[in-house]
């Protein structure tokens, strides 16, 4: 059965999708609101902060990623120049620093204008898609903060995506 099939009905609200989502693959969770929840999602390298919020007015589910990052203030300059490598690798979404509080993000907006539905397959895509962005990325924004590596060869390592099964 697809995840689809559990959700027959055309009143169901973006977040209650979420919700479920999140109580299907087991990840902890607070609905903060009828609008917004948030949820911690286990990768590889960090545990990630996701955030959903729908908004009535412009009709667009907002997902939110982050994760902790402290680069050196030497070394935003180059986090900056590294962080515009990254977005023009990210077709969907998109990556910025939150200095004041020390977070990466990631942020996509899914837009539903007339009064069009997301289904929880396209729903679990975009949360997917974020975690995968970050774990991507993670490396080379490590490697240009702490490695002190130049943005264009921190960038090799998140390119060098590796293909096929062990």
């Amino acid at each position: 059965m697809s995840l689809s099939e559990a959700y027959m009905t055309d009143d169901l609200h973006p977040i209650d999708i979420v919700e479920s989502l999140a109580q299907h693959h087991a990840w902890d969770f607070d609905r903060i609101g009828d609008d917004q929840i948030a949820m911690a999602v286990e990768g590889r390298w960090k545990t990630y902060s996701i955030t959903l919020a729908w908004s009535h007015y412009d009709e667009t589910l907002r997902l939110i990623c982050t994760f902790e990052m402290e680069p050196p203030a030497a070394r935003l300059p180059k986090l900056y120049e590294a962080l515009n490598r990254v977005n023009d690798a990210c077709w969907a979404g998109g990556f910025t620093y939150w200095a004041e509080q020390n977070l990466m993000t990631y942020r996509y907006g899914l837009v539903l204008a007339g009064g069009q539905m997301a289904g929880p397959e396209q729903i679990d895509t975009l949360i997917e898609a974020a975690v995968t962005a970050s774990e991507r990325f993670y490396p080379a924004f490590q490697l240009v903060t702490w490695g002190e590596r130049e943005p264009a060869d921190a960038m090799q390592v998140a390119i060098a995506e590796a293909y096929g099964r062990a």
